[in-house]
């Protein structure tokens, strides 16, 4: 993953740089647990960066550790809400209920994960996305493409406490 204009600034509300990464062993443990294989850009990023909000306040990637917490509350809110009629023709009701919501946006968009895709619930719209086949790939779709929101450069990275969510 290109990381060469990431910037890391200060949380709004600590005014610390404090990163809270996730380690080798808490991926090896998600990967088990939800019988995934996250790829390299996943594994950097939240090794690197970890919690916080990428891009002007816009992308949020989860820490595996919250990928499992939130999952089963996720897909149960899926289910009962599901109205994403417009994508079929990119994933079913029960292909998104197989995959992995590995973030979000700050407009409150779902990033999921599905056999090695990255796709995109928009919050707005009835239509999913596939925006790429890796977290970098994703990231550009989301910030440059000028669907879900209007298209930016800045990649400011404003870290938090995972434990804040």
């Amino acid at each position: 993953m290109n990381f060469n204009n990431y910037k890391i600034i200060p949380n709004y509300k600590t005014n610390e740089t404090d990163l809270f990464l996730a380690d080798e062993e808490d991926i090896l443990a998600c990967e088990k647990t939800l019988n995934i294989v996250f790829d390299n850009d996943y594994k950097e990023y939240v090794s690197t960066y970890g919690s916080g909000i990428l891009g002007g306040t816009y992308v949020r990637i989860y820490l595996p550790e919250t990928i499992i917490l939130t999952l089963a509350e996720w897909k149960s809110r899926i289910t009962e809400y599901w109205f994403w009629d417009e994508g079929p023709a990119v994933l079913t009701k029960d292909e998104v209920l197989n995959s992995v919501r590995i973030g979000d946006t700050y407009d409150g968009d779902e990033i999921i994960l599905l056999k090695n895709e990255y796709f995109v619930l928009p919050r707005h719209s009835e239509m999913i996305y596939k925006a790429g086949n890796t977290l970098e790939e994703m990231i550009t779709w989301l910030c440059s493409s000028g669907i879900l929101t209007e298209a930016f450069s800045e990649r400011e990275f404003e870290p938090f406490d995972p434990n804040d969510l």
